[in-house]
This record gives C-alpha cells, structure tokens and sequence, in this order.
C-alpha cells in the first residue's frame, strides 16, 4: 500500500491524561457543549469560554505524546509511501511525537484567532477578553478552536486524501460527528481498505473491514508494528 490516511479523535489522547468529550466523565458531561464549543455560547459568556480554553490550553501543554501518538510518527517517518494524519484533536500532541504530516482540521489550543479580522496568531497560555489582536487591535480574540456548526479546516485538502488513500484507519473517535463519521465512506467508496482502532465499538463501527478494539497505547503500536512488518493489512 502506498497511501494511508488515518484520522485520530479524542480517545488517542486519552492516556496522556487529556479527556475524551462524551461518556462518564468527559468534557460534554462537566459543560454544555451550547456554552463552551459554539458561536452562540462565546457571544453570551465569552468569559467562560476564554476560562475553558485556558484551562485546556494549560493541560495540553503539561502533558506528552503517548505510544500511540509516538507509533504514528513512526510509521510516519518509516512507511514507504505517503501517511496523512487528520486529527479532530486540538492537542498538539501528534507533532510533540514527532509527526510533521498532521491536519489539523479542528484547528488548535495553540492557535488565537481574530473575530474582527480573522487573524491567526499563537495563542498566550491564557486568553481573557482583554486579549488584543496583533494585526488590527481589535479586542475580539478567541480560540483558533473550531466550534459546532462552523466549517471545519483543510476540509477540500482531506477530501482529496482520502480519495487516494490505499488505508483509512479510524484511532480513537466517537463516530458521532460529522463530516469525519463519514470518511470511512468516502476512503471506501474510492477502493480503500479501512480499518478502526479503538477501546470500544464506535457507532459507525460496521462501516469498517477490520476491527481492533483496547487501549490506543496497546492497540496501535501493535498495528503499526504489523504495517511496517507486513504481518498485517
């Protein structure tokens, strides 16, 4: 195989300590998603949102990659072909690995950006509504974060990816959002084998050929070591 794109979600990052967004404990049960992951929720308590991300912000940079985010450098820098990371996640995490080829499609905690005149600078450790935006001025910084109902980045780019992708593999998401619940389909349709890693089934689970489920810090050293081997599709 000479292309693969593998799109990572919250559950790669769970073991270095930053937490997943739905089930018993994550992000979605201690906040609304209406309050802190929305246009609508920065418009009416910008205060809190800058108070989440800074705390978030905080907690990315105190933690490092774990096996699995190291496993993907790897194959990275090792496989023959071409490998393309998209990641939902905000974390940073992947680069600390080492991997360079990483979309950030959700963009990321490291980011600033200008509501007034959209630019993107590198966020300060904590943002606060006197934040001022470099190029214009403007005090209307926010999160360079993506947010529910906003488009994602780099979307023609990872279009065009998993069209030509020989492996899509599916590390550590939920299923549950959208557009990346769907390109498992996409990767598929255009001849790809697909693959999901993950501690439990997603809800789009049967979408894929091949199923491992455990610990991202079990599971995918494992694969990858079977890529590179050849022991494994």
């Amino acid at each position: 195989m000479s292309k693969i794109v593998i799109l990572t979600g919250a559950g790669i990052s769970a073991e270095s300590g930053l937490g997943t967004f739905r089930g018993e404990g994550g992000l979605w049960s201690q906040h609304r998603i209406e309050d802190v992951a929305t246009p609508d929720g920065f418009a009416r308590d910008p205060e809190l949102v800058h108070r989440f991300y800074s705390a978030r912000r905080q907690q990315a940079a105190e933690a490092q990659p774990n096996a699995a985010h190291l496993a993907l450098a790897q194959l990275e820098q090792h496989w023959a072909g071409e490998v393309v990371i998209v990641t939902q996640n905000v974390d940073g995490l992947h680069e600390a690995a080492g991997a360079r080829n990483v979309l950030h499609m959700h963009g990321t905690l490291r980011g600033a950006l200008c509501a007034a005149c959209a630019h993107q600078w590198q966020a300060p450790m904590e943002m606060t509504l006197e934040t001022t935006c470099p190029a214009c001025g403007a005090q209307q910084a926010r999160p360079d974060v993506v947010w529910f109902g906003e488009i994602p980045y780099h979307m023609e780019e990872i279009i065009s990816h998993l069209e030509e992708a020989d492996l899509f593999a599916s590390i550590g998401t939920s299923g549950q959002v959208y557009p990346a619940a769907s390109f498992v389909q996409e990767a598929a349709v255009n001849g790809a084998d697909t693959v999901e890693l993950n501690l439990e089934p997603s809800e789009i689970s049967r979408a894929f050929g091949v199923r491992h489920f455990g610990p991202a810090t079990e599971i995918v050293p494992k694969w990858v070591e079977g890529l590179l081997t050849g022991s494994n599709a």
